[in-house]
């Protein structure tokens, strides 16, 4: 269900390359939640590092919604770098096997693989 690879890059090298291989991967950055740094604003303890890219292809995203609009809450595909442990990871939960658990839909399948392949190059770019 997961696709987590580990990086040698350190965390601010990873998010920076990530996002460059979104972009050149045909997708958008909608948005990048900086989790660690909202835990500690409020006050609550947490030694890693975390963002979460929000990213998005609008034409696969209006092909998924054309055919199941209630999968519009498991939009956008969400890619995180992150550490754990000193190590720099980067990851997505699969969208083939997130739709699968969603819908029983079959002509969602190979657009969710698509997306899928995308967003693995893109993980393996920024690695």
């Amino acid at each position: 269900m997961y696709y987590v690879v580990e990086s040698r890059k350190p965390f601010e090298q990873a998010a920076v390359d990530l996002e460059a291989a979104v972009k050149a991967g045909g997708f958008g950055v909608l948005h990048v939640h900086d989790l660690g740094e909202t835990l500690r604003g409020k006050g609550l303890p947490f030694a890693e590092q975390c963002r979460v890219f929000e990213v998005c292809n609008p034409a696969q995203a209006a092909r998924v919604l054309a055919l199941d609009m209630r999968l519009n809450m498991a939009l956008p595909c969400r890619i995180s770098v992150y550490t754990e442990g000193g190590q720099t990871r980067i990851g997505l939960i699969r969208p083939a096997d997130m739709l699968a658990e969603l819908t029983q839909d079959p002509a969602l399948t190979p657009i969710a693989r698509e997306v899928e392949d995308g967003l693995i190059q893109m993980v393996d770019a920024a690695q």
